[in-house]
């Protein structure tokens, strides 16, 4: 019975020292108080504000670039009516400090406006 015992033990103690060494690094994974953060990335600034307004059938939009990088701004048109067109703008590069007016129009009612906006340094394939 004696080997059984010891044999026992031992496991017992190996389980408590895997644990004692796991316990710490499921605690940093989980984000817990007085865990490390992990770093995380520097942010390429970007993202040109841009505002716009619907008049009838005309859609207007004005983004500023505040950042010291070019953006690309596009926008796009969806109509209300199913026989109406929906457009997307050419995209237009907004320089540092620059400000852009876009326009598009439907026929009839506007349904919805978006503008996507990116880096201009980053080109399609």
């Amino acid at each position: 019975m004696r080997p059984i015992r010891r044999r026992t033990w031992a496991l017992l103690a190996a389980s408590v020292a895997v644990a004692a060494l796991v316990v710490p690094l499921g605690i940093s994974g989980l984000g817990w108080p007085g865990a490390s953060a992990p770093t995380a990335p520097v942010p390429d600034p970007h993202g040109a504000d841009c505002r716009t307004s619907v008049q009838g059938s005309w859609v207007v939009a004005y983004c500023h670039n505040p950042y010291p990088t070019n953006d690309r701004v596009q926008l796009h048109t969806e109509c209300d009516r199913w026989w109406d067109v929906d457009a997307d703008g050419i995209p237009v590069d907004v320089a540092p400090g620059q400000t852009v007016r876009l326009d598009d129009r439907c026929w009839k009612e506007v349904a919805s406006v978006w503008i996507t906006c990116r880096n201009a340094r980053i080109r399609p394939l």
